[in-house]
């Protein structure tokens, strides 16, 4: 008789063990039938065109095209119009100094405009009238459809050597797309000439632990926990918004991209390191800056889902990376 407490603790833990067993197959299961091997980037037709600063439409160029630019810069934005314009002097100050100092240094901003409901594409467009579109151009996506979709559709447009991404916040300090050009020089060589130089706010860690409550302290390790655990290995902070890729890692990454949310940085960074793309992680200056779209707990729950998703869909195979996507 007193082995019965034994003997029903032991079952309790077979049954445990099944139990999450049988979840992990039944997720997995889901995972698999309810993706799509490589979806088609839809675009509808007004998104296949941006206006000169004349107003006229002009057809946008593919990143399939040769580089006709040093450095593209995409700005991916969501009801960004009180936040863009800083960061937008702030960039556009650098690259024309930048430019004065080297006149064989050519660039272009592309700001991505997600489906916003506000001004962003007319604040943005302003800077096109006023540095033309050579220099700044506009995509407006019809409807919201996430960061990463932005972000691909700007790299998709893009005519550089390189591509920046960079947040409409602002919050990296632009001039540190220096860092982010030497962590990459340091690469070489860059096999098929592909390299990614990733901003990071690693180095700001303690300092932000000592702003933030319990809760999101405890939100941003279990986060860091799971993308180390699922995807991606020796990158510290993979959702900085200060990216540099070359040319043909940008075309390479981005065509394999599934996710169109939050969590696109974590399945770039794990496609990066399927193909051995080499990364470099640079601390940059970053600062908090107020008017930002994710919302702490809902926010992270659904990135924790996406990383799930990532792992389990790639596991089973219902996600490759051999593919070459489709536009349609």
């Amino acid at each position: 008789m007193a082995s019965l407490p034994l003997q029903l603790l032991v079952l309790g833990a077979v049954l445990g063990v099944a139990l999450a067993a049988a979840a992990l197959i039944l997720i997995s299961f889901v995972a698999f039938v309810t993706a799509t091997e490589m979806p088609p980037v839809y675009q509808h037709e007004e998104e296949k065109f941006f206006l000169n600063a004349q107003g006229q439409k002009e057809r946008l160029p593919s990143i399939r095209d040769p580089p006709t630019k040093r450095l593209s810069v995409v700005v991916p934005s969501y009801n960004e119009q009180k936040r863009l314009p800083v960061m937008m002097d702030e960039a556009l100050g650098y690259l024309e100094e930048r430019q004065k100092q080297d006149p064989a240094f050519t660039y272009e901003v592309i700001v991505v405009d997600d489906g916003s409901r506000d001004q962003t594409s007319k604040v943005a467009f302003k800077y096109c009238q006023e540095y033309g579109s050579e220099q700044v151009r506009v995509v407006t996506l019809l409807r919201n459809r996430g960061k990463g979709a932005a972000v691909r559709t700007g790299v998709f447009s893009s005519r550089g050597e390189k591509i920046l991404m960079a947040d409409a916040d602002g919050a990296t300090k632009f001039p540190d797309v220096e860092k982010l050009e030497k962590g990459l020089n340091d690469l070489q060589p860059w096999p098929d000439q592909m390299a990614i130089a990733c901003g990071s706010r690693a180095h700001l860690q303690k300092e932000s632990i000592a702003q933030r409550s319990y809760f999101r302290t405890l939100l941003m390790y279990g986060f860091h926990f799971l993308v180390w655990f699922l995807c991606v290995k020796g990158i510290r902070d993979t959702q900085c918004g200060f990216k540099l890729l070359t040319r043909e890692a940008a075309a390479r990454t981005f065509s394999s991209l599934h996710v169109e949310r939050w969590a696109f940085d974590v399945e770039l960074l794990y496609i990066a390191q399927s193909f051995k793309i080499p990364i470099a992680e640079i601390a940059v200056n970053w600062t908090e800056i107020e008017g930002s779209k994710l919302v702490p707990f809902w926010s992270w729950l659904q990135m924790g889902r996406d990383l799930l998703l990532i792992r389990i869909r790639y596991l089973t195979g219902a996600w490759r990376l051999e593919q070459t996507r489709r536009v349609n």
